[in-house]
């Protein structure tokens, strides 16, 4: 038995010799360790943004890191058919944010299909050159917006963090940070920074039936006007919205036109067009269930690809 005060110390020398001693106890704490370097983000090296474009957030346990994209989508905005409005208020917005002049981080809704996340990508094969650099951040990751503008702020280039197809339920952890975010409080993204969104949903929240029913109680919600307020007031913080529409039959037609063109003149061929072909997009749309851009391109790829095979 020790004596009273006296303290136990235990070296480095004593410890090992302890477990060479003791194989079993060896064994636990390696284990033990082996279960702690499963939970650590792992070591990624400093991203070299002069030469990468863009980044995706990669989460790891309790943290995360950048992972450099190390080839870009190749599309273009010419690329992009029918949202021609669209281009240029993005394109616009962008603009000044690469001039360092007043710009807004940006929320694109609309319908499935119709190029809102292509338009954002293609932003990346224009202005790469002029200092433009993408981050795409998972909506369930924004909780880590902190540590992502943290990494960027005094860097030279400008960053737009894009998330992608976004929808929330209100209370969710990332939808107060992503609010935060845009209301310029201490979570605040930096100058070089802007915040771009792509949701099917005007509002990135669920809209129900109740919410227009006005004084009614509804769901024992007294106060039903700060209820509705609660659900605008994250899409309310985006100081640019951009509306993406369902094309009607005509513009799907034209647009479908126009990518057969496209892909015969990459393939150094003429793929001809006629009522047959028409016909044959029209099916196919109602087959989808769906006449979007990329519902045309899809039809437009089949359609070029087997007129070409047919001709081997």
């Amino acid at each position: 038995m020790n004596p009273p005060g006296q303290k136990i110390v235990v070296t480095s020398s004593g410890l090992s010799n302890k477990l060479c001693m003791d194989p079993e106890l060896s064994g636990q704490l390696k284990r033990v360790l082996d279960s702690i370097e499963v939970l650590l983000p792992q070591r990624a090296a400093k991203i070299d943004w002069k030469e990468c474009h863009a980044a995706n957030w990669r989460r790891h346990s309790f943290a995360g890191y950048l992972e450099p994209v190390p080839e870009i989508e190749g599309i273009h905005l010419d690329d992009l058919l029918g949202i021609d409005k669209q281009k240029q208020a993005l394109v616009q917005n962008t603009s000044q944010f690469l001039n360092k002049f007043p710009s807004n981080n940006v929320l694109l809704w609309g319908t499935r299909g119709t190029g809102k996340s292509s338009v954002v990508r293609a932003l990346l094969n224009r202005y790469a050159s002029e200092g433009l650099r993408i981050i795409q951040v998972d909506k369930d990751d924004l909780v880590h917006m902190p540590a992502i503008v943290d990494s960027i702020k005094h860097e030279p280039y400008r960053f737009i963090i894009f998330s992608d197809d976004v929808s929330f339920e209100v209370g969710e952890v990332g939808y107060k940070m992503l609010k935060s975010a845009l209301d310029g409080s201490v979570y605040a993204p930096p100058e070089n920074t802007r915040i771009y969104v792509t949701s099917n949903r005007r509002h990135l929240l669920p809209e129900y039936e109740t919410d227009n029913r006005g004084a009614m109680l509804v769901n024992n919600e007294i106060h039903h006007g700060e209820a509705v307020e609660e659900k605008i007031s994250l899409s309310g913080r985006f100081g640019l919205w951009i509306g993406f529409h369902p094309f009607s039959q005509d513009q799907y037609i034209e647009v479908v036109k126009q990518w057969v063109k496209k892909l015969s003149l990459q393939c150094n061929a003429t793929c001809v067009w006629d009522r047959h072909a028409e016909k044959a997009a029209v099916e196919w749309a109602y087959n989808k269930g769906d006449n979007s851009g990329r519902i045309a391109y899809q039809f437009a790829t089949d359609w070029v690809g087997t007129s070409l095979l047919g001709r081997m």
